[in-house]
């Protein structure tokens, strides 16, 4: 079984973790009203997905 020889310092074990970072999510732009959204969700400003209106909006 392969054991370390040494004791990994606290530099570099938390220099190994400080490279898992989240990405921000990109964003597309909404075929009806042209406003950024989410992909893959339904529209907040216009409420439609994929060229259908899900939700109501005012």
């Amino acid at each position: 079984m392969a054991v370390p020889k040494k004791k990994m310092s606290r530099s570099r074990t938390r220099r190994r973790k400080a490279e898992w970072k989240l990405s921000r999510s990109g964003t597309s732009t909404c075929p009806q009203c042209h406003s950024p959204k989410l992909p893959h969700r339904a529209c907040p400003n216009c409420g439609t997905y994929r060229g259908r209106e899900i939700t109501v909006t005012e």
